[in-house]
């Protein structure tokens, strides 16, 4: 086979079988695919797609482009994975809350992709941290912790590994066939036995409106199902942050929040929701309420936050993370409000406007060879609904220069839009699949 003609297939909307995406998968895994091929590829997948038989045909190969782990274990092994959004740290949190109920949670997770921040970038704004570990050290992590949140391996899925680079710089991010070949090829590759997903719908979500939301959790659910893994999703709203804050190090200090018990926000209720069904998934809890009262109480009485500490400490970080959590986040040189430019309430928010500032910021990749700044970013984010006066502080803005805080100032005014009338508030949840 050739990658020239499997590329031609799918670009003149060709139906492309098994044999040919796996030959792809493995040219991608080995190098026999260059950079330029994997691009043209993932161009031509946006733009014509591959069908349902296509697009299970490439998941599988790209599990199957590296090794696949297997857990002999007590406990379920089950994940969650969000298709990425604007303030969504709910992993550093539920992956310890589930391992909290005695689940196994072998996370593999991912960094910034577009304008949404990454897992990984998150956890790594903690000091020492690595999540880049090979097999031994993954199960050492999840043996001492129940759960770790790692990047894949060299040998997980290394079809993944090179195109999801690929795509975060070619402008292929959005395709429902690659994001699901990506999500399910590393999580399917981690021998999980249960799923949950987080299909996010709205500005700051790469799927804006809630029909291709739906189309994309519907793909991952069949496709999940298909292999052997119980999966269902949730299709969310991205019309504003999750948490009041983006960035990596600031994301990272509201999950501690909800990890130290403070349950009241979006970011909690969504947490809540998505391991209450994982355990339901799993077999731990016969209905989603009942697993959502167990997550509750890991989080009320300490459990979820020591398991995350002994994470962080397995992993590289401090051994009192936990306890002086505010001490070890590194913080930006310039913080400063951004003023509301007129009275009236917040009713509507540009998410990925919000995302790219924080990518201006230096909080995220442009291009691959990137180094992220795990101080900037934004927090204290007035939700939608927020009443204000002209001047009242709309968010704080974290950035390394006067100069750089002024840009994303400028970008951050045109994507938020106050209007006198009150704003109608999107449910967090939108729909339920599976």
């Amino acid at each position: 086979m050739d990658a020239r003609a499997i590329i031609a297939m799918i670009r003149d909307g060709a139906p492309v079988g098994r044999a040919e995406l796996s030959w792809f998968a493995d040219g991608l895994a080995d190098g026999r695919v260059s950079d330029a091929q994997a691009g043209a590829f993932a161009m031509a997948v946006l733009l014509k797609g591959l069908g349902d038989a296509g697009r299970t045909a490439l998941t599988l190969a790209m599990r199957d482009s590296g090794r696949r782990l297997d857990w002999s274990v007590d406990g379920p092994v089950i994940d969650k994975h969000s298709t990425g959004g604007v303030g969504d740290c709910v992993s550093l949190v539920l992956a310890p809350a589930l391992a909290a109920c005695g689940a196994i949670v072998p996370m593999i997770s991912g960094r910034g992709l577009g304008h949404t921040g990454g897992t990984l970038d998150k956890l790594e704004s903690i000091p020492g941290i690595t999540t880049q570990l090979d097999e031994a050290q993954f199960r050492a992590v999840v043996a001492r912790a129940g759960c770790a949140i790692v990047s894949a391996s060299a040998e997980m899925a290394p079809a993944d590994r090179r195109l999801y680079a690929v795509r975060d710089v070619t402008a292929t991010v959005e395709s429902l066939d690659l994001i699901t070949a990506s999500i399910l090829s590393k999580k399917l590759a981690a021998g999980l036995e249960g799923l949950v997903l987080d299909v996010k719908a709205g500005s700051g979500a790469f799927m804006k409106c809630d029909a291709d939301a739906r189309a994309l959790a519907a793909a991952l659910v069949e496709t999940a199902n298909a292999a052997g893994c119980r999966t269902s999703a949730v299709v969310s709203d991205m019309n504003q942050p999750l948490a009041p804050a983006l960035g990596n190090a600031l994301e990272m200090a509201e999950a501690m929040r909800v990890l130290r018990g403070d349950t009241q926000g979006r970011l909690g209720a969504l947490t809540i929701e998505l391991a209450g069904e994982a355990l339901r998934i799993g077999g731990m809890a016969a209905t989603r309420e009942a697993g959502a009262q167990m997550v509750s109480e890991t989080l009320s009485d300490g459990r979820a936050a020591a398991h995350f500490g002994r994470m962080v400490a397995a992993m590289g970080g401090p051994n009192d993370f936990v306890e002086n959590w505010e001490g070890h986040l590194p913080e930006a040189v310039v913080i400063r409000d951004l003023p509301a430019p007129c009275a009236g309430h917040v009713t509507a928010m540009d998410g990925e406007s919000m995302g790219l500032a924080v990518i201006g910021l230096g909080g995220g990749r442009q291009v691959e060879a990137d180094k992220v700044n795990p101080a900037v970013g934004l927090d204290r984010v007035l939700p939608l609904g927020a009443s204000v006066a002209r001047g009242d502080p709309l968010l704080r803005i974290h950035a390394t220069s006067e100069d750089d805080a002024d840009r994303a100032a400028e970008q951050l005014l045109r994507a938020t839009v106050i209007r006198d009338a009150p704003a109608q508030i999107p449910a967090l949840i939108h729909e339920r699949l599976g």
